[in-house]
C-alpha cells in the first residue's frame, strides 16, 4: 500500500471527530480509534465473526441435501474464487482507511448507502441472533438435568410422544427422540418450551424465563463491548474457542456409537453421490453457504479490520481465517455425521434416507446431548 492512511488528509475527510477514543491508548498507532492490543485479539475475532450457526448448523445440512462429501469440491472452489477474494477486500478497504463500514465508503460517495445498508442488516442480525443465544442460555440451563427433559416422554406429552414402533423404522429411544426433536422445533412441542405463539398475528404472553434468557444475552453483549475492542479482544478467548470444545466432545461421542462409521463414509468416502455436481443447484447452494459463512459485506469485517495498525499483513489473516472457517465447517460435519450414521444403523436404513428434516442440526447435536453418558 502506498500513500498516506485516509484519515490523515488535511480536510480530515473521513474524521468524524477529533477527540480521542476514550479507550484507546498512549502505545496505540492510531491515537483516535486505538489499536488491537494484540494480533491474537483481532484474529480470534475475525474467526468468532465468521464462524458461527452457518457452519455448524447450516453447512451440515447442505452437504447432507447435496450428495455428502461430494458438496466439498463446489464449496471449495466457490471459497477460492469468490469468498476469499471478498473477504481479503473488506479486510483491506477497513484497514487502510481505519473507519467503520459507513465512513469507509466516503472513498465513494455514490456507495455510501452500501455502509448504511451493512449497518441496517448487522442490527437486525444481531437483534434475531441475541434471541437464538436466549433459546440456547435456556436449553443450557434446562440441560443440568441428569435426565434431559425431552429424552422422555414427561408433562408435555401427549398422544405423539411414544417409546413404540411408529411406522416401521421408529423401534428405539433415538428415533423417539428424533421425532420429538424435530416436533420440538417446527410444531406443538416447540410451543411447548419455547411458548411459539401460532403466528405474527398472535404476540400470546410474555414468557418470564425466556425474558430473563433474552436479557442476560444482551448482558452478556454489553459487559463484552465494555471497553470497545479491549473488552471483546479478551472475551473472544473464550467465545471463540469454547465451541471447539463443544465440537470435539459431540465428535468424540459420536465416533463411539455403532453405525458413526457409515455417516462418515457418507460424508467423505465412497458412499458420496458424486452426481449431484451435474445439478447448478448444488454449486448456488456452495455459493450462498460461503457468503453466509464468512459474513462478507455485513460491515463487520471493515469494522474489525479498521483497529489493525496500518502495515499488518491482512492478506494472510484473510487467508488464514477463511481456512480456519471452512475447517471448521467440515470439522463439524464429521461430529453431525457420525451421530446421523447411528442413526441410520438403529433405524436399518441408508443414511441418505433417514432425515427428510431441514432442522437437521437442531435435532442431530439434540441427539448428542442426550447420548452423552451422565
Amino acid at each position: 500500500m502506498c500513500g498516506s492512511r485516509i484519515g490523515e488528509t488535511p480536510e480530515a475527510d473521513f474524521n468524524l471527530t477529533n477527540e480521542k477514543d476514550a479507550h484507546a491508548s498512549d502505545s496505540d498507532e492510531n491515537s483516535e480509534r486505538g489499536n488491537w492490543s494484540s494480533k491474537g485479539d483481532y484474529l480470534l475475532s475475525m474467526v468468532g465473526y465468521a464462524v458461527g450457526l452457518g457452519n455448524v448448523w447450516r453447512f451440515p445440512y447442505l452437504t447432507y441435501q447435496n450428495g455428502g462429501g461430494a458438496f466439498l469440491i463446489p464449496y471449495t472452489l466457490m471459497l477460492a474464487l469468490a469468498g476469499l477474494p471478498l473477504f481479503f477486500m473488506e479486510c483491506s478497504l477497513g484497514q487502510f482507511a481505519s473507519q467503520g463500514p459507513v465512513s469507509v465508503w466516503r472513498i465513494l460517495p455514490l456507495f455510501q448507502g452500501v455502509g448504511i445498508t451493512m449497518v441496517i442488516i448487522s442490527t437486525f442480525v444481531t437483534i434475531y441472533y441475541n434471541v437464538i443465544i436466549a433459546y440456547a442460555l435456556y436449553y443450557l440451563f434446562a440441560s443440568f438435568q441428569k435426565v434431559l427433559p425431552w429424552s422422555e416422554c414427561f408433562s408435555w406429552a401427549d398422544e405423539f410422544c411414544s417409546k413404540t414402533r411408529l411406522g416401521t423404522t421408529l423401534t428405539t429411544q433415538s428415533l423417539i427422540l428424533l421425532v420429538f426433536v424435530i416436533l420440538l422445533f417446527s410444531g406443538e412441542k416447540y410451543r411447548m418450551a419455547l411458548q411459539r405463539s401460532s403466528g405474527l398475528d398472535e404476540t400470546g404472553r410474555i414468557v418470564w424465563y425466556l425474558a430473563l434468557c433474552l436479557l442476560l444475552s444482551w448482558i452478556i453483549v454489553g459487559a463484552a463491548l465494555f471497553k470497545g475492542i479491549k473488552s471483546s479482544g479478551k472475551v473472544v478467548y473464550f467465545t471463540a474457542l469454547f465451541p471447539y470444545v463443544i465440537l470435539l466432545i459431540l465428535l468424540v461421542r459420536g465416533a463411539t456409537l455403532e453405525g458413526a462409521l457409515d455417516g462418515i463414509e457418507y460424508y467423505i468416502g465412497r458412499q458420496s453421490n458424486i452426481t449431484k455436481l451435474m445439478e447448478a443447484e448444488v454449486w448456488k447452494d456452495a455459493a450462498t453457504q460461503i457468503f453466509y459463512s464468512l459474513s462478507v459485506a455485513w460491515g463487520g469485517l471493515v469494522a474489525l479490520s479498521s483497529y489493525n495498525k496500518f502495515h499488518n499483513n491482512c492478506y494472510s489473516d484473510a487467508i488464514m481465517v477463511c481456512v480456519t472457517n471452512c475447517v471448521t465447517s467440515i470439522f463439524a460435519g464429521f461430529a453431525i455425521f457420525s451421530i446421523l450414521g447411528h442413526m441410520a444403523f438403529v433405524s436399518d436404513r441408508p443414511v441418505s434416507e433417514v432425515v427428510d428434516s431441514g432442522r437437521l442440526m437442531v435435532t442431530l447435536l439434540a441427539l448428542g446431548l442426550a447420548f452423552l453418558p451422565p
